[in-house]
């Protein structure tokens, strides 16, 4: 992976917002790694949502919906980043 598409992601991550916090992921660390397969034009995407969740089985599912929000946020940013290339989130 180049230094620009290490940059431009980067920006993807400092740009994607927690709703809740107004913190980016980026400062929030919920994305561990990405892994690019340039024959393929792959990218997969490694997030760690898991420490960040309430113990409270009722804040779980609303913390769920958040995720899910922040999940779809992250991968349209990234699509419109790079475009024909497949995202995969893990």
């Amino acid at each position: 992976m180049d230094q620009a598409m290490q940059d431009t992601l980067q920006s993807v991550l400092d740009r994607v917002k927690d709703p809740e916090s107004g913190l980016s992921i980026s400062r929030l660390g919920v994305v561990e790694r990405f892994r690019y397969n340039a024959e393929r034009n792959e990218l997969v995407v490694f997030t760690e949502f898991g420490s960040h969740m309430p113990a409270c089985i009722t804040c779980v599912g609303i913390a769920t919906i958040v995720v899910d929000g922040i999940q779809r946020r992250l991968r349209e940013e990234l699509e419109r980043e790079f475009p024909g290339t497949t995202i995969t989130l893990v």
